[in-house]
């Protein structure tokens, strides 16, 4: 406790840290505060039927990732899912498209112009998505909780489409929150609000899973609270052990001689993550997961729209974990070019034993990569679908969503990824990191 309270006072010695942590602090909280103000137009006083629905299958996990601003009919209600939708498809042409590949390459000016033709696409998902959402409201909601059309004579049209245009601008802002957090604060700034929302749920979770289990109307009593907890706990190390886990390939650094002394190779090794995608390959495939019950106006109830918003049926886990490990291999080959590792190796006069320099060596590691790719993305599958089981087993809705899945991940690698940005600021300026131990990247270097 001593070391963590010395390390909160290094943490705000430093002005630039202490800065950007305030300044995240703030965003977030104004991101908060507007998941509370609802649609003009609505009155909020009979929103509990909407909130209802909100808390059950698909449609919860959505209101889960807007931080129960979906539930509240807010002016952030799409949150940054359709901003995610809109980068997958982005990231996708980058890769079967020329001129997006083209782009990729161009460093800073190719990536400011595919963010500006993401932005553009987020526009025109909206612009789908928004229309969707009012259909939403006028079937869960009473017509009486409508006081524009009610009260000031307004067309369903035109009250439809106002919202619409309202929601395109929260969703507009909540994308210029993250942005501003990216670049000004510490962290990512879309995770961090996406990470804020399901924080902001997880209080509703458990006070739901307790009541339950408290009131005799769950399966269990009491006790079986206590033991999911600690299930909780066992899956919450899995999920920090596999967005940690790293498999090091080893290098033999060629002999090299120094003035008249002759320095044998020396064996080092390239790190490889199991799970070098991160979060990104789940958060994508449940992005992805939302469109059939978007386009179906929410109203799932047979065809494939049924098929895929049935939380808990076969079909909706396997596709959703195919989704999941197919992500995962192509954020891979994405953010890991072993090309570039190879040249790298090639200038610092490294090689693998057996390997030829150049091409072969870019081969190596590229199938090397694929290897340890493989179990990440199937544990990475496994963890995504298990909300599902805890659903099977009797467990809460809302609460089984922190069972593995999105949620647990997302709190995970972002939890993380943001402790090794302090730490790197702590470490550049000679304090002492977060952690002993030294496992964050920031510590212990690549």
């Amino acid at each position: 406790m001593k070391k963590l309270i010395q390390t909160i006072k290094n943490i705000f010695k430093i002005e630039e840290l202490r800065t950007r942590i305030l300044y995240t602090l703030g965003l977030l909280v104004i991101y908060r505060l507007g998941s509370f103000i609802v649609l003009p137009g609505i009155d909020s006083a009979q929103l509990a039927n909407l909130q209802n629905t909100a808390s059950e299958g698909l449609v919860g996990l959505l209101n889960m990732f807007s931080g129960g601003a979906f539930g509240n009919a807010s002016i952030f209600a799409l949150g940054v899912m359709p901003y995610i939708s809109a980068s997958i498809v982005i990231q996708l042409l980058g890769v079967f498209v020329p001129y997006f590949r083209k782009l990729q390459m161009e460093g800073e000016s190719g990536r400011r112009k595919m963010n500006q033709y993401t932005r553009y696409l987020t526009i025109a998902i909206i612009c789908i998505q928004g229309p969707a959402y009012m259909a939403a409201l006028h079937n869960q909601i009473p017509s009486s909780a409508f006081m524009a059309v009610n009260q000031l004579g307004w067309s369903n049209f035109w009250f439809n489409l106002v919202s619409t245009l309202i929601l395109l601008g929260g969703t507009m802002f909540v994308m210029w929150l993250g942005e501003r957090i990216t670049d000004r604060g510490i962290g990512n700034g879309i995770s961090l609000i996406i990470m804020v929302g399901i924080i902001a749920r997880l209080p509703y979770a458990i006070t739901a899973e307790a009541g339950e289990k408290f009131t005799g109307n769950g399966v269990g009593g009491p006790l079986l609270f206590i033991v999911e907890l600690v299930i909780l706990f066992f899956v919450f190390v899995a999920a920090i052990a596999l967005v940690q886990a790293v498999r090091k390939v080893p290098v033999q650094y060629a002999k090299r001689v120094v003035g008249n002394k002759q320095y044998g190779g020396v064996r080092q090794y390239i790190p490889m993550k199991i799970n070098a995608a991160g979060v990104m390959p789940i958060i994508f495939a449940q992005a992805l997961m939302l469109f059939p019950l978007i386009f179906s106006q929410f109203d799932a109830t047979r065809g494939f729209a049924a098929v895929m918003s049935n939380y808990t049926g076969f079909w909706y886990n396997f596709t959703f974990a195919i989704l999941v490990i197919a992500f995962t291999y192509f954020y891979t080959a994405v953010t890991v070019n072993p090309t570039m590792m190879a040249d790298d190796m090639r200038k610092n006069g490294g090689f693998i034993p057996g390997v030829k320099p150049g091409r072969k060596t870019a081969e190596y590691l590229d199938s090397i990569m694929d290897r340890v790719t493989l179990p990440g993305s199937v544990f990475l599958a496994l963890i995504a679908i298990l909300p599902a089981f805890a659903m099977i087993l009797g467990v809460n809705n809302q609460f089984a969503s922190f069972y593995g899945g999105t949620s647990l991940l997302i709190l995970v690698g972002v939890v993380l990824d943001t402790l090794q940005q302090i730490e790197s600021h702590l470490l550049m300026r000679h304090y002492d990191g977060l952690m002993k131990t030294g496992r964050l990247k920031g510590r212990s270097g690549m």
